[in-house]
């Protein structure tokens, strides 16, 4: 029988709306893997300058992918990913004697394929921080650049090709950075990611709360969706407040990250502010179905914690410099929550409180 997901129907629906406004291939195509290559290792070296960042990982790894393998290599980390709770979803569903698992299997497929294809279809890079020792490795801690996309906004902007890919190859190396140089960050951040999966109830009681919440919501004026889209609607107290936890993190993470590709490549990149604003622009552009889909999926929720992000960085930066910044890096409890980027002053009043402390005993 099936499981949850049908990953092969999956794949199947993400490449086929993906490849469907993709552009004819172009004789230029060929020089995106080796720029990237070398940008990749120039961007290395500007990222470590500028934050003090090294990865004990070794050299970041290249590899343009167009939009298939992309979807292809997301879907094997969505399975890696996903393993707790297609075991226990499973599980319960082979105790029923039921059709309903071919059905559920292929439900989830759709849903994995239409999420997949969508972002396939707009994604520019990706740092895949997923490791599984028992896998192999060279199909992991890759920094990927989805070829396609990277031609169509160099060609659409007018972009100089060489100034982008450098401007692009510094933000996710930069998120390499962070998760293979601050020691501890990766196993925290998957910890809280298997924390919420852990905790992942199929029951249908969540179903009748979540309906509920919205109606709640409406009858308030509110917007149901606004905290992170249907993620966030069907997540229990707890799960939530682990949402909180990630949600603050990860827009750290971006906040720093766009900040560093801006300062890093200052000096290399004269239309880094030209760079910025478009694709600034373009993630808030959205209309029509496309906004409906970045609201219901929670993306909305994920460009709006990026923005408060960078504000984040600039009024701590505001306070204490770099040196009060790289106190996130210095263990789990430090990093902010969700309410601590929204309101920095609550952050750095809890840092420097118990560094004062420290220093007067």
């Amino acid at each position: 029988m099936p499981g949850p997901v049908d990953w092969e129907l999956a794949q199947r629906v993400a490449t086929r709306i993906a490849e469907r406004k993709q552009a004819a291939p172009s004789y230029h195509y060929g020089t995106l893997a080796p720029d990237f290559e070398r940008f990749t290792a120039e961007a290395e070296q500007l990222v470590a300058d500028e934050t003090g960042l090294v990865s004990a990982s070794g050299d970041a790894r290249a590899r343009v992918a167009d939009r298939s393998m992309w979807i292809g290599a997301n879907i094997a980390s969505f399975q890696r990913l996903l393993r707790p709770v297609i075991d226990k979803l499973e599980e319960k569903t082979s105790t029923k004697k039921s059709r309903l698992g071919g059905v559920t299997g292929r439900v989830g497929g759709m849903e994995v394929g239409i999420l997949l294809g969508w972002m396939a279809s707009r994604v520019l890079g990706q740092y895949d921080l997923l490791i599984i020792e028992d896998e192999r490795p060279e199909d992991q801690d890759i920094v990927y650049y989805v070829g396609p996309n990277v031609m169509a906004l160099e060609k659409k902007h007018g972009f100089p090709p060489e100034e982008f890919r450098l401007w692009l190859a510094l933000h996710e190396v930069t998120h390499r950075a962070q998760f293979t140089g601050v020691p501890w960050l990766r196993e925290h951040f998957l910890g809280l990611v298997g924390q919420t999966l852990d905790s992942v109830d199929p029951d249908p009681k969540v179903l009748k709360e979540a309906v509920q919440r919205i109606l709640d919501a409406r009858k308030s004026g509110e917007d149901a969706l606004a905290d992170g889209g249907l993620p966030a609607l069907f997540a229990s107290p707890e799960q939530r407040q682990t949402l909180n936890q990630i949600s603050g993190m990860m827009s750290l993470l971006e906040g720093h990250g766009d900040i560093t590709m801006d300062r890093a490549g200052a000096d290399r990149i004269p239309s880094a502010q030209r760079f910025s604003d478009t694709l600034r622009a373009r993630r808030n552009s959205a209309k029509g179905i496309n906004r409906i889909f970045q609201k219901v999926i929670g993306m909305e929720a994920k460009l709006n914690q990026y923005q408060a992000g960078e504000q984040f960085i600039e009024a701590v930066e505001a306070v204490g410099g770099a040196d009060l910044v790289n106190r996130a890096w210095e263990g789990p409890s430090n990093l902010p929550s969700m309410d601590e980027i929204r309101e920095p002053q609550i952050w750095i009043d809890r840092i420097t409180e118990g560094h004062d402390a420290v220093a007067a005993s």
